[in-house]
């Protein structure tokens, strides 16, 4: 039996149990609901309920599978049947490291690049790795500082005619325009892609593995790191980089499981085999106008599934460490994040019928879009539970139904099955990052990267209660962001804010000021009319009234440093960190656009007629005769989708 054949059968009868656990539990659960809902008659919007829960049941099942499937790989160490990155390979192809950047903090940017590259030089494997610097700014003062950065950054790492700087004259096409564009240029000089986001920081070790992982598995097309995020300074992003990092790792060791070769792309800190991306993942721009038309925003998913349906596999690799990036610093900005996000997913929509597409991919579309469309499911479920409670408050039971009745109809008490579903509904929540903890606290090195024992516990604490709390209001920014996007509201594309940035009182006030008079009115409602369903809609009510103080509080640097001091959200990359974000702290520490634009023309680094950043990258890839591509041939790629 051919490797591929195995391959098949091991996805099938995993992918077989992982779906019969998500049904079945599924199934149990909601004829618990029906049993509760049905005591005392079955009326129409409990008949909504009942479909809601179902739906919203079967979400957090798929995460609890994979969550529990993730934690006994990593009980066993890694999956056997994945790639593996420990197998000893000569490498010989040749890979280009891109960066598409757009308005962003070229300091912050050529500190994390000369972090990434000097570390690709002590591998000593440096010579098959040229970067390029994609540059997508509209503003000019910031254009300037990027030369200025990346002719700093040459000088700085002897990087003459191997990293590179392009800066496209519009924009079309955003992200993935600027990819291809760099492609239809210059892809065909080699095998690979590596592809980083403006914060990506990357290991030399990890992006020699990389290389080889895809010279070694001829079949693959796409190999997706999984990015631990790191240098979060406000306590937001300090708790959702103590989560990411600690619960982050069993999810997608689980994914990878049932996934195997039918993975996903998350669009950055990943490498991609070029001939097959050229050839076959072409954006379509869609029919119609914007949010729903025209270009689409969330690529990632897309190519991905592209690249699928022309027969090459897409891998998720978590056991492979050293790769880095960096999250928003407070709770609005990581909403403004989403809000793109939103729109890019619900487009996916339009892609489902497509021709030729593996079920999984449709399902990887699928999944993207509940990731946003189960917030206004939740907020309507918790709206007609209210709905229902009140009524039945209200109108209190009817003792005696219409026509003749000899003995009252008594009402039925189900609270042990209520007990016994909340129960059942707050374990399938909890246990995965109760798995996490497990594995963490086992591992005597890693318990001590969180800090040990104790703090990890008291930090994981911590982080729950702010996730509680952080839920309602996050319900309703994407039950807003999916409303107007069907109403045909869309997204401007802007830079994704980076850095340290504090929240005032007024701005917080302006975004989640709707979210505390909701609160009050809902609470105030319940309280007064049913105050034993009160106590059921605490966490939800809590988390919004206390929205605006926790939007605030969460986006102080101070309070950051505080929870650091007391060894709170401390994760292994902070405890002691590689030297790849020793280097870029350094980096940082002294701004690498030390040599303004201007001083180029007298440079003698580059070691080619002084010329324009675009006209050199032209003339070092015109010097020698790339493989595959002969003088002055460029690929095309418009034409790779067809539907």
């Amino acid at each position: 039996m051919s490797d591929a054949k195995t391959l098949r059968r091991t996805a099938l009868w995993r992918r077989t149990l992982y779906f019969a656990l998500v049904i079945l539990s599924t199934l149990a659960a909601s004829y618990l609901m029906a049993d509760v809902l049905r005591a005392n008659g079955f009326t129409p919007i409990e008949m909504a309920i009942f479909a809601l829960f179902t739906i919203s049941f079967a979400w957090i099942s798929t995460s609890f599978w994979t969550a529990t499937v993730g934690f006994l790989v990593r009980l066993i160490g890694r999956d056997p049947a994945g790639l593996d990155p420990t197998r000893p390979v000569d490498l010989t192809a040749r890979t280009a490291i891109i960066m598409p950047i757009y308005n962003e903090d070229p300091d912050r940017v050529f500190a994390g690049l000369e972090a990434t590259w000097r570390s690709l030089q002590g591998t000593g494997e440096d010579r098959h790795f040229d970067l390029f610097v994609l540059s997508d700014t509209r503003k000019p003062e910031i254009a300037a500082a990027e030369e200025a950065g990346w002719a700093a950054l040459c000088r700085r790492v002897g990087g003459e005619g191997r990293i590179f700087y392009r800066r496209r004259e519009d924009n079309t096409g955003r992200k993935a325009g600027n990819i291809a564009d760099f492609l239809r240029q210059w892809g065909a000089a080699y095998d690979h892609m590596l592809v980083l986001d403006a914060d990506s920081v990357m290991s030399g070790d990890t992006m020699v593995a990389l290389s080889k992982l895809m010279q070694d598995n001829p079949g693959t097309g796409i190999i997706q790191t999984l990015p631990a995020p790191v240098n979060q300074e406000t306590l937001f992003g300090r708790i959702l980089q103590f989560g990411s990092r600690l619960y982050g790792p069993a999810l997608a060791s689980g994914l990878s499981w049932w996934q195997l070769g039918e993975g996903n792309y998350w669009g950055h800190n990943a490498i991609i085999r070029t001939g097959a991306f050229i050839e076959h993942c072409g954006l379509p721009v869609l029919s119609g106008k914007a949010p729903l038309g025209g270009e689409i925003l969330s690529h990632d998913f897309v190519e991905a599934a592209l690249m699928r349906r022309a027969g090459w596999q897409v891998w998720i690799v978590p056991e492979l460490g050293g790769s880095f990036e960096e999250l928003p610093p407070n709770s609005i900005d990581y909403a403004v994040r989403d809000r793109r996000w939103c729109q890019g997913n619900l487009q996916h929509l339009r892609l489902l019928p497509t021709r030729g597409l593996h079920p999984l991919s449709r399902l990887h579309l699928i999944m993207g879009v509940l990731g946003y469309v189960s917030s206004p499911l939740w907020l309507l479920l918790l709206t007609l539970s209210t709905i229902d409670i009140l009524h039945q408050t209200v109108t209190g039971h009817s003792y005696f139904q219409p026509g003749y009745n000899l003995f009252p109809d008594w009402p039925v008490s189900k609270m042990a099955e209520t007990i016994s579903l909340f129960g059942v509904t707050i374990a399938i929540l909890l246990l995965p990052k109760l798995y996490s903890l497990i594995l963490t606290v086992a591992d005597p090195a890693l318990r001590r990267g969180f800090g040990g024992a104790g703090k990890l516990g008291a930090s994981a604490f911590l982080e729950l209660l702010f996730s509680m709390l952080l839920a309602p209001a996050m319900m309703l920014f994407h039950t807003h962001f999916v409303v107007a996007t069907l109403m045909g509201r869309s997204v401007t594309w802007n830079a994704q804010a980076r850095g340290e940035r504090g929240l005032s009182f007024r701005e917080a006030l302006g975004r989640n000021g709707l979210h505390v008079a909701l609160g009050l009115a809902w609470g105030a409602l319940v309280l007064n009319v049913a105050p034993d369903f009160f106590w059921w809609l605490v966490p939800v009510i809590t988390g919004l009234v206390l929205s605006v103080w926790l939007t605030v509080w969460t986006s102080r640097t101070d309070a950051g440093q505080a929870a650091r001091r007391a060894g709170l959200f401390l994760t292994p990359e902070e405890t002691d960190p590689p030297a790849e974000l020793r280097r870029l702290a350094a980096a940082e520490s002294e701004p690498t656009s030390d040599m303004d634009a201007s001083d180029m023309d007298s440079r003698e680094i580059m070691r080619v007629p002084p010329t324009r950043p675009s006209a050199i990258i032209e003339q070092s890839l015109t010097n020698w005769t790339p493989r595959g591509l002969k003088n002055g041939q460029r690929p095309a790629i418009e034409e790779s989708w067809q539907s």
